[in-house]
C-alpha cells in the first residue's frame, strides 16, 4: 500500500458514503476478487465464476436483493486491488489478502472479519528430498508481488539464519508459473492457495508442501474505512453464513425450519419472530435467503474446498468454534 493510495482512499471516502444505496440504485453488488484461484475465485468450464469468495460476493446479493444473480465479480491483482476499491470500482473485496495492523490502521481500509483462516507454507519438489523449511538454506524462493509473503520470509529466515534468494512477480501465477519452469527452489504462499493453485502445476503429483506454517494469515473481506453502515452489513452477511451452521440450518432444511422451528434463536435468525434486517437496511428474510440461496458456511466451504471439492482442505482452524475451530458468529439478538 503506498502513501498515495492511502491519500486516495482518504480524498474519496466521502464520495462514497452510501455504498448500500449506490448497491440497490446500480442493482448489483461489486465484488473484487484474487485472479484464477482455484477453490477460491476461478472461471469453470462453463465460463461462469465460482469460489469460496465469489460465494461470499453471491451471499451479499441474496442478503440485498434476494437473488445471487445481482453479484459481479471483478477480477483483480494484488497489487492493484486496493486501488480499485479506493477508486470504488467495486464494493467489497473478497480477495485473499490478510488483515494486518497496518493494512487496517491508517489505509482507508477495513478488514471487516476473518473469514477464513490460512498460513503461510512453502511448496517443493519431491526429487529435491526436503523434507522441512530449515533445509531451505541458499535456496532461491518464488513469491508474488506486494503480499506479506516476502516479509514473512524475510522474518523466518533472519531469526534461524538461513540465506535465500527471494524472487517476486506480479500475481501469484507468474510465480508458480517461474516456480514451475525451474527458476526457483521453493514457492511460497498461503497453504491454501499452494494446495488450489498447486493443481495447476504441469505435474502436480510431483511436488509437495512442507509441514511447517510460517505465519498466521487471517483473510477476510475488506471494505473502504468511510462507511460503518456497509462495513456492519458485510461483516453480518459473514456471520449469518456462520451461524445457519451453528443452528444446524441449511440450505435443504431451511424452509422447514423457517416453518416450524420452535428454537427462538432461530425464528429470530430467520425472521419469523423478528426484523433484525432493518437495521442493516435490508428485508425481514435476509438471513434466510442468504441460506436458501447460498447456503451456510460449511456448506459452502465444503463445496468449494473441502472434501466434496477437487482441493480437498480439511476444516482445521475454520471448523466452529464448537468444533475446536476459530469460526464463531455473535449471537442473533
Amino acid at each position: 500500500m503506498t502513501v498515495a493510495t492511502a491519500a486516495l482512499f482518504a480524498s474519496l471516502g466521502a464520495a462514497h458514503a452510501g455504498t448500500l444505496e449506490d448497491v440497490k440504485q446500480r442493482e448489483v453488488v461489486r465484488c473484487g476478487t484474487s485472479p484464477n484461484n482455484p477453490g477460491f475465485a476461478f472461471t469453470d468450464s462453463a465460463g461462469k465464476q465460482r469460489g469460496f469468495d465469489v460465494d461470499f460476493c453471491r451471499a451479499l446479493s441474496a442478503a440485498i436483493f434476494g437473488d445471487v444473480a445481482k453479484a459481479e465479480t471483478k477480477v483483480a491483482e494484488p497489487r492493484d486491488a486496493f486501488t480499485v476499491l479506493a477508486t470504488a470500482g467495486v464494493d467489497v473485496l473478497t480477495h485473499r489478502f490478510t488483515w494486518s495492523f497496518n493494512r487496517d490502521n491508517g489505509a482507508g481500509l477495513e478488514f471487516t472479519q476473518a473469514l477464513f483462516y490460512d498460513g503461510q507454507g512453502f511448496m517443493v519438489r519431491k526429487s529435491a528430498n526436503v523434507k522441512s523449511v530449515n533445509e531451505l538454506n541458499g535456496a532461491t524462493i518464488c513469491a508474488a508481488q506486494g503480499t506479506t509473503t516476502e516479509l514473512n520470509v524475510a522474518d523466518y529466515f533472519r531469526q534461524r539464519k538461513l540465506t535465500y534468494k527471494i524472487v517476486t512477480f506480479n500475481g501469484t501465477d507468474p510465480a508458480r508459473l517461474a516456480y514451475d519452469e525451474g527458476r526457483c527452489d521453493a514457492w511460497t504462499n498461503d497453504r491454501g492457495s499452494l494446495a488450489s493453485r498447486g493443481q495447476g502445476l504441469k505435474n502436480p503429483a510431483e511436488h509437495l508442501i512442507l509441514p511447517e506454517t510460517i505465519s498466521k494469515e487471517p483473510v477476510g473481506p475488506i471494505v473502504r474505512d468511510s462507511d460503518p453502515k456497509w462495513a456492519h452489513l458485510v461483516r453480518w452477511v459473514m456471520f449469518a453464513t456462520i451461524a445457519a451452521e451453528e443452528l444446524g440450518i441449511t440450505s435443504e432444511n431451511v424452509d422447514e425450519m423457517k416453518a416450524s422451528s420452535t428454537n427462538p434463536e432461530v425464528k429470530r435468525f430467520l425472521g419469523v419472530s423478528d426484523d433484525l434486517g432493518q437495521k442493516l437496511g435490508l428485508s425481514r428474510d435476509w438471513a434466510y435467503n442468504i441460506v436458501k440461496l447460498v447456503g451456510n458456511y460449511g456448506e459452502i466451504f465444503d463445496r468449494n474446498l473441502g472434501a466434496k471439492s477437487p482441493i480437498g482442505l480439511s476444516r482445521g482452524l475454520n471448523g466452529l468454534w464448537k468444533d475446536g475451530g476459530l469460526v464463531i458468529a455473535p449471537p442473533f439478538r
